[in-house]
């Protein structure tokens, strides 16, 4: 392996060619922090240049800075009554002109314009202004170089502390610190969204091969816990996705091709000097395209098929605000046939669509006020069928789910010490869901879930922002949400806060959170003898959960940081299996918290509770001298109580996880116009947990036989994975070129599964995930 690491880093540099001096122009907006508002007349530089470049912002808060130097630049932003701030390591490219908007927040000392110098401090910080603790923003070109994410935001996110893999490398499945994947909510453009993922299955929040596009991503926010008010329906984390805006001045495009897809993106302006633009991504499956050309890579058994589009149209428009059209869609097919040379006769298929639409408007009454408002549409369709070659269908799903979600919110500055922000969301929830099954016991079709309806979601919210100094900031506010097909209703509140010392900054949190279970959990059939059947958990209430975080954060060196952070999160009215109705152990130790998907008509109680604490810490290395270093750690313990009262590990009560991510840029080329970079993590976390084995019981019965009355008491081995990319970036007149390598689990460790019994062997055996996945693309920028 490192001999042929060294022959492709050779191979990079031999094409090498040698470039004159290159440039490009950076752009964006500047806004005030807490109303929204454009900046006019601010002071936008290229910091370390000579001679000096900069602008100053115009009446809209628009900035243009031309014939920038190609490479990683620092950009530093001031105003006269503004906190000055510095956006290190913009990697300016030739391909196409870079955007680059800040918010800067108001002085409550009212000072003379500072001085901006270069500093990192607030790297990572999150794009909404209310969180305090536990989030961090993703950036897109942080994203391009961890190696083996694949530009999915959710495998970037594995990086993070208290975030690990749900236990299937095939998936980009997530669990946060302890909590189970269910409880991550996906939003875009401010709204819920349906899981953006292919691939995926009822009530999962994951999928094999994500929808999400880097082209069309802007920097976006992650929380792992301690949410602000304004996001309710999650308990374990928060995706908040926003789509970039396209060039409105110039034509720009973007051609992609490696091995999970080909993919092409447009954006530029609707009309010239209007700053109306469009942006457009579409993606179709690699594999499909080699299969139809005749060369089938999975063999002849096996066909697999995707596709993904994605857009935004912004409008400005004098008296009515700026409007914005978005939407992202997709479709995947799966499709198993049997070998019947083989003795095979199980014929699987699946076939899954997905469709995502909203229109945004934005209107300032005044320059301290503003309405954000939203109407969006999703619809989402999974279809699997397993049958046999005999012509008998053994399982037969439909779910189908539409939502329509109108949003709105006010924000008013009242000075720079208050600001207030409340709004309220309006969701119909329609779904028309069947699932028929063969029963072999009576033999005959059972129809679990056969239902065709809508039902209401309202949540409303209100945060007010308190500072009390430039150093001192104060959130508190209140999420409410009601479910209209119970009639269960949620009272949370929530408070979070920060404190920046001269050379260290406190923050936490505190407030109660809940999630709604998926649609066919609370309308699912269970029949009785007599033909008829009851909705056993059409009143069932939602999971909730108590978090609190304490955060302390240190700048070690102008270019290194240390974070660490404490939690305790305490889960309450989690479904169980009702106490008073069984003996069986595997149903007196389930509990939702350990689930990553699907539905049971069986009847569940709100009698569950669970516990997650731990510490996490974040040695940061910025990005400097073409270096940079992530290593974080995490100490933690997720525990649960089942209908029997006794407190067990959950599944994902792994106890440790640390990580460790290192790359390096070297500059080639005749004036260093070029780069190769060398990227490199390794995640190593302790195992999932399963009920042991029982082997006696297993060899009379001649199957697996758990012993669920010890159950999660067995864990797994280790998890270590390691992960490596490679990529070599060409810059040329009005066009960037990469070409990159990424493998996942570069040392083709087998990870544990979980563990079975063979009988004919008599010894206990495990399954193994994802071993190596590389993929190879090719990007060019014009």
């Amino acid at each position: 392996m490192k001999k042929a690491t060294l022959g492709i880093i050779s191979l990079f540099t031999v094409i090498v060619s040698f470039s004159q001096s290159l440039t490009q122009t950076i752009k964006g907006q500047l806004t005030d922090e807490q109303s929204g508002a454009p900046i006019i007349g601010a002071t936008v530089q290229v910091l370390e240049l000579t001679p000096p470049k900069g602008a100053i912002t115009d009446i809209n808060g628009y900035y243009r800075i031309e014939n920038v130097p190609i490479g990683r630049q620092t950009l530093g932003v001031s105003y006269l009554g503004y906190e000055p701030i510095t956006i290190p390591n913009i990697l300016v490219g030739s391909g196409k002109e870079v955007v680059v908007d800040a918010k800067l927040i108001e002085s409550l000392q009212q000072l003379e314009e500072v001085v901006v110098r270069a500093s990192d401090q607030n790297k990572g910080q999150p794009k909404n202004e209310l969180a305090t603790i536990s989030a961090i923003s993703l950036g897109m070109d942080e994203i391009s170089r961890f190696p083996a994410t694949f530009n999915d935001p959710a495998r970037a996110a594995l990086m993070f502390a208290g975030v690990q893999t749900g236990g299937d490398d095939l998936l980009n499945e997530i669990v946060i610190r302890g909590n189970s994947p269910k409880g991550i909510l996906w939003r875009m453009e401010g709204v819920e969204i349906p899981n953006p993922n292919h691939f995926t299955s009822i009530g999962s929040s994951a999928g094999g091969i994500s929808m999400l596009s880097n082209n069309m991503l802007a920097n976006s926010d992650f929380f792992t816990g301690a949410f602000p008010a304004q996001y309710g329906n999650a308990t374990s984390g928060i995706f908040d996705l926003q789509l970039r805006q396209g060039n409105f001045e110039k034509h720009e495009h973007t051609a992609q091709v490696g091995l999970l897809g080909v993919a092409a993106a447009s954006e530029g302006p609707i009309v010239e000097g209007s700053r109306a633009s469009y942006l457009v991504n579409y993606r179709y499956s690699t594999l499909a395209m080699l299969t139809e050309l005749g060369l089938d890579l999975l063999g002849e058994q096996e066909e697999i098929t995707f596709q993904d589009l994605s857009f935004k149209i912004k409008v400005p428009t004098k008296k009515l605000g700026s409007f914005s059209f978005w939407g992202l869609g997709g479709k995947n097919t799966y499709q198993f046939l049997p070998d019947r040379s083989n003795g095979e006769w199980e014929n699987e298929s699946e076939e899954q669509k997905l469709g995502v639409a909203g229109v945004t408007n934005v209107v300032y009454l005044s320059d301290d006020s503003y309405f954000e408002t939203i109407l969006s549409g999703s619809f989402s369709q999974i279809t699997n069928r397993y049958d046999s070659l005999e012509i008998i269908t053994y399982d037969e799903e439909d779910f189908v789910e539409s939502q329509i979600r109108f949003s709105t919110y006010f924000n008013h500055k009242f000075s720079p010490r208050h600001t207030l922000r409340i709004g309220s969301i309006v969701s119909r929830l329609s779904y028309d869901l069947s699932n028929v099954y063969w029963d072999r016991t009576s033999q005959d079709y059972i129809t679990p879930l056969d239902e065709n309806d809508h039902a209401g979601f309202y949540q409303g919210f209100a945060n007010w922002q308190f500072r009390t100094s430039d150093q001192f900031t104060l959130n508190t506010g209140l999420h409410l949400s009601h479910f209209a097909l119970n009639g269960k209703s949620y009272l949370e509140p929530r408070m979070g806060f920060k404190w920046d010392r001269d050379s260290y900054t406190i923050s936490g949190g505190v407030g109660f959170h809940s999630r709604m279970e998926t649609v066919a959990l609370y309308t699912a059939r269970q029949y009785t003898g007599d033909g008829d059947f009851v909705q056993n958990n059409k009143d069932l209430g939602f999971t909730q959960a108590f978090h609190s975080a304490l955060g302390f954060e240190k700048m070690l060196k102008p270019k290194l940081r240390l974070k660490a952070e404490i939690y305790y999160q305490y889960l309450f009215n989690v479904p169980v299996w009702p106490n008073d109705t069984t003996s069986d152990y595997r149903l007196l130790t389930f509990s939702a918290v350990n689930t990553f998907d699907g539905y049971t008509p069986d009847e569940l109680a709100n009698d569950g509770t669970g516990k997650n604490f731990g510490v996490e810490l974040t040695l940061e290395k910025f990005l400097s001298k073409g270096f940079y270093m992530l290593s974080t750690a995490s100490l933690y313990k997720s525990l649960y109580t089942g209908s029997d009262g006794v407190e067990r590990s959950t599944q994902f009560d792994g106890g440790y996880i640390y990580n460790f991510l290192a790359g390096k840029e070297y500059k080639v080329g005749r004036n260093g116009n070029n780069s190769i970079n060398i990227n490199g993590k390794f995640i190593f976390a302790g195992g999932k947990r399963q009920a042991p084995i029982d082997i006696a019981e297993s060899n009379s019965e001649g199957h697996t036989v758990y012993r669920y009355e010890d159950n999660y008491e067995l864990q797994l081995d280790g998890y270590f994975r390691m992960d490596l990319g490679i990529s070599y970036r060409k810059n040329r007149e009005r066009t960037t070129s990469v070409i990159s390598l990424d493998i996942q689990n570069v040392t083709q460790r087998e990870n544990e599964f979980f563990r079975y019994y063979n009988v004919g062997a008599r010894r206990i055996e495990s399954d193994s995930q994802l071993s190596f996945f590389p993929n190879l693309s090719y990007r060019l920028e014009f």
